[in-house]
């Protein structure tokens, strides 16, 4: 596998987690020491909305800070237009994301009416805005440093 590959797919993994609420897969992906910054891009400029310093934080907000998903529901966070580089022992990758937010509907207690048919819920974008990981390959591991999130539209952190 590429390098460029192997980056990507730890922000495939990063997702997964996120979606799962899975703050110990997460903490996984993490230097010990890595620092989380999530930012507003707004019309006056980014707005720092907070920091998270270390896997142990970054693990319990992620299990923790971020609401369950309700009954039915889930959330996926999408990533594309992945830019990234390499040099040595050292990588760095800038995605766009999207997160959506899926609540399936529960099916009749007589069971579906006549003629339904396809997906039944909803599915809505609720976030977007850029992902900028950099990574540090250690004993031949790659692990996140540093993430900053730059979300498009306000958020409460």
């Amino acid at each position: 596998m590429s390098t460029e590959s192997e980056i990507t797919e730890i922000v495939s993994r990063y997702t997964r987690a996120a979606d799962q609420r899975d703050g110990e897969a997460l903490a996984k992906l993490y230097e010990a020491d890595a620092v989380v910054d999530v930012h507003y891009r707004g019309p006056d400029g980014m707005e720092s909305l907070g920091t998270l310093s270390g896997g142990a934080q970054i693990a319990t907000a992620m299990s923790t800070a971020m609401a369950p998903h309700p009954p039915l529901g889930w959330s996926h966070h999408t990533t594309y237009d992945h830019l990234v580089s390499v040099d040595g022992d050292e990588a760095s990758i800038e995605t766009q994301f999207i997160t959506f937010d899926v609540v399936g509907i529960r099916k009749p207690e007589g069971g579906w009416p006549a003629g339904t048919f396809g997906a039944q819920g909803t599915i809505k974008p609720i976030e977007s805005g850029y992902y900028r990981f950099t990574f540090r390959r250690t004993d031949g591991v790659w692990r996140i440093r540093h993430q900053g999130v730059i979300h498009d539209i306000p958020y409460v952190f």
